[in-house]
């Protein structure tokens, strides 16, 4: 596979990864905004935008839109999270100019009418209504309201149904106008495209586009709260986590290592200790998430409310435990899984060209498959070990809950125990 990445004169950048043996091509457009950069009163904006934008542009209506896309076999989709915006498409090499010209048309052209932005209204209101109604959705925006309490990255990616009922066509222009420019886009494509030609295809396309008005972001930090929701379930949903600095490669890959060992898998020790051994629980699972300036790692889990505390004792202790010392078959596991998923995920064009996407838009440039391979064998059981003591070292535990009783162990307890 071969990367290349360019930069139009107005700042937009074009990645590419070509597959030797792709038959097909995933081309899309991200965009560095997402719901940390919208304003008090714009909870919901960027995520309302990104459905708005398949709503009709001044050559296309919303029916157009997906019949051109479709009559070649195509697929179109999109998505918002906290740092980034998403369009994409996945298309045969042939209908790449088509691709283009719908990715470029919906984010220059979109007319945003008030009739559509009426009916998305109505449809976003009914996804917050699913998300509320889940209590395994609704703990993790409870969980980010504790992890970043006051902060715009603790804010539900939907927003509120009073925010979201609010919305004008104004707002959505003036959100577009502040963070939708050619410093804040990057066009990416993997499979069979080439790169030269798909850059020539952008410039005549968005190389006259300007940057964006406003695009500064403020500095998150981290709250170590604590947000609880009572509901009449058979089981309590629970999230705690731990704020991450990640600086370097080499410390990302521990991260990635220590949340395999530790939660990843049948194999991992939360998996054996609280499912396997105890039957605290059916689904545990530890995760790591990172943004453009932190990050965090945690631990879900669904168990009864009685078995809350046991369950969250288990978890600081095997915590505590990989911070004394882990063994080398553990390791050689969570290095064996983490290679296997670089280079099974390689296989999808989809897959290649969100993984390019991700790594220019969070850390600033593409990382060969070579350069992650030698990363993964430079992870040894010290630095996991090293990883873990330094998540449990002072730092304050979030912790979000979603269940029958809200009687569960304390932050302070919880902290107690992870550094016990």
């Amino acid at each position: 596979m071969t990367t290349r990445v360019s930069e139009l004169a107005n700042g937009l950048k074009i990645a590419t990864r070509s597959m030797p043996h792709a038959t097909t091509l995933s081309v899309g457009i991200w965009v560095n905004a997402g719901a940390r950069d919208e304003g008090d009163h714009e909870q919901g904006i960027a995520h309302m935008l990104e459905h708005m934008a398949f709503k009709g542009t001044k050559r296309r209506d919303a029916q157009a839109i997906a019949t051109e896309v479709e009559n070649v076999g195509g697929f179109m989709n999109a998505h918002t999270s906290r740092e980034e915006t998403a369009y994409y498409l996945r298309l045969l090499p042939e209908h790449l100019d088509l691709g283009v010209d719908i990715l470029a048309d919906i984010l220059t052209e979109s007319t945003l009418p008030e009739l559509e932005i009426e009916r998305e209204r109505g449809v976003i209101i009914q996804e917050i209504g699913q998300s509320l109604d889940t209590p395994d959705d609704l703990v993790f925006d409870l969980f980010s309201a504790a992890c970043y309490d006051g902060h715009t990255l603790g804010r539900p990616i939907l927003g509120t149904v009073d925010s979201v009922s609010a919305f004008r066509q104004q707002d959505l222009e003036a959100f577009l106008r502040r963070h939708y420019g050619a410093g804040q886009m990057l066009v990416c494509a993997a499979g069979s495209v080439d790169h030269d030609d798909l850059v020539q295809r952008i410039d005549e396309r968005l190389g006259h586009i300007g940057n964006a008005t406003s695009a500064m972001r403020h500095a998150a930090s981290w709250a170590g709260g604590r947000k609880m929701a009572k509901r009449d379930l058979e089981q309590s949903h629970i999230v705690f986590g731990l704020p991450a600095k990640i600086d370097t490669m080499a410390e990302r890959f521990s991260l990635m290592a220590l949340s395999t060992l530790y939660g990843g898998g049948m194999s991992s020790r939360l998996f054996q200790q609280v499912r396997e051994k105890r039957g605290l629980c059916y689904s545990i699972f530890s995760f790591s998430s990172l943004h453009s300036d932190g990050g965090s790692f945690s631990v879900y889990a669904g168990t009864s409310a009685n078995q809350v505390d046991e369950m969250l004792a288990v978890c600081a202790d095997e915590l505590a435990s990989v911070a004394g010392g882990v063994q080398a078959d553990e390791v050689a596991r969570a290095k064996a899984q983490i290679r296997a998923h670089l280079l099974m995920s390689r296989e999808s064009v989809s897959g290649c060209g969100d993984a390019l996407a991700r790594q220019i838009m969070l850390f600033g440039r593409p990382q060969s498959d070579a350069e992650l391979l030698a990363a993964i064998d430079e992870i040894d059981g010290h630095k996991i070990a090293a990883m873990a003591a330094s998540l449990i070292s002072g730092n304050a535990p979030a912790m979000a809950c979603v269940g029958p009783s809200l009687a569960v162990m304390s932050n302070d307890d919880l902290a107690a125990r992870l550094a016990a």
